[in-house]
């Protein structure tokens, strides 16, 4: 059968200061009423019931997701006592329904991505399943429209490409990691690039043989699931404790000589940033994006205004600024510069006194 394995373990630094610790970004709404979370999980919903979705969170968030998913059974959130990156987090998602259903295919998401057409997505799915059946490793990749540097890169094989259900797959030649602004160019412009969406699809036992061949430390892990209770204590942060810290693109993609791209254009977004927030929301008649109660704008142009508490906030002559507040802290930053919030974050872990603010 088909399951769907949500990551919602991050920690969203590029959204301080209103994702924090206590609420990183996957549990927000920044779209409407729903958060992210339950965006992702509404959609897979399509395909796939509640009682086959599996979120991996952080043990601190297992609350979180129970209250936001309440319709999940509580035996598929489970909560990772150690952050050890995103292959670990697969492989202990593999061990755990190879138990369940040894036939399983896993569908792999992230928690905080943005998708618009959500029925083209679905579909492009359907192909992805359909493929991974021959054994192989299959991921989404999304056809670029500009040299984005901030994205990884796909380069597929540009002959003998085939169809199924409808929709073109493609052989992998390689995996490329964020490029310079040069490089994302020639990328664009040679045509067989995609970006790395970081979502997968594979036969449990596809990706198990895998990490038999690429990881033996994490395949040995996944192996001694087969012979303990899952549930008892201490299994899970055995599991983590001998498992090495990295990702799935590194640890096993990047490696793995049968792997498929399925190319998607669907209104794709991993909103990593508040530049990539005020992108994708509505705007006034000055281009400002605006959450906030009582907001008054002079000459101020293309700025996203999100605030929390009942203050006036007042914009004068400025322009492609993010003005965020909440009940502890204020940023202020060029939209241009946003990504240079998670050096902030950084900062701001180096003391306890200010540690506080994350």
């Amino acid at each position: 059968m088909l399951h769907a394995v949500i990551m919602a373990g991050g920690s969203g630094t590029r959204f301080w200061p209103k994702s924090t610790k206590k609420t990183p970004k996957q549990f927000l709404n920044l779209f409407g009423e729903e958060t992210m979370l339950q965006m992702t999980a509404e959609r897979i919903k399509k395909l796939i019931p509640a009682e086959r979705i599996l979120v991996i969170t952080n043990d601190r968030y297992e609350g979180l997701v129970q209250e936001q998913l309440p319709d999940l059974p509580e035996e598929n959130i489970v909560g990772e006592p150690i952050a050890r990156d995103t292959a670990p987090c697969v492989a202990f998602a593999a061990g755990l329904l190879r138990k369940r259903d040894p036939e399983a295919t896993m569908i792999v998401l992230p928690a905080d991505h943005y998708i618009e057409k959500e029925d083209r997505f679905v579909d492009i799915l359907e192909t992805a399943t359909a493929k991974a059946e021959d054994d192989c490793l299959v991921t989404i990749g999304i056809k670029p429209d500009r040299p984005e540097t901030g994205y990884g890169y796909i380069e597929f094989e540009e002959a003998g490409g085939n169809t199924l259900k409808g929709r073109e797959v493609r052989k992998v030649r390689k995996f490329t990691e964020k490029p310079d602004e040069e490089t994302a160019k020639k990328f664009v412009d040679a045509g067989n690039y995609l970006w790395n969406s970081g979502m997968f699809i594979w036969k449990v036992e596809t990706v198990i043989d895998q990490f038999e061949q690429h990881q033996l430390e994490i395949f040995a892990q996944i192996e001694k699931l087969d012979s303990v209770d899952i549930d008892a204590p201490g299994t899970l942060l055995n599991f983590y404790q001998n498992c090495p810290a990295i990702s799935i693109d590194y640890g096993i993609m990047e490696h793995a000589s049968s792997v498929y791209v399925v190319p998607g254009e669907f209104g794709w977004n991993d909103v990593g940033s508040w530049t990539a927030l005020y992108g994708l929301r509505s705007k006034d008649e000055n281009g400002n994006v605006v959450q906030a109660k009582n907001l008054r704008t002079e000459q101020a142009i293309n700025n996203l205004v999100q605030t929390q508490s009942d203050k006036m906030v007042a914009l004068v002559g400025v322009e492609n600024l993010a003005v965020v507040e909440t009940e502890d802290a204020i940023l202020v930053c060029n939209l241009d510069k946003a990504q240079g919030v998670k050096q902030i974050v950084n900062a701001l872990k180096e003391s306890e006194e200010t540690e506080r603010f994350l």
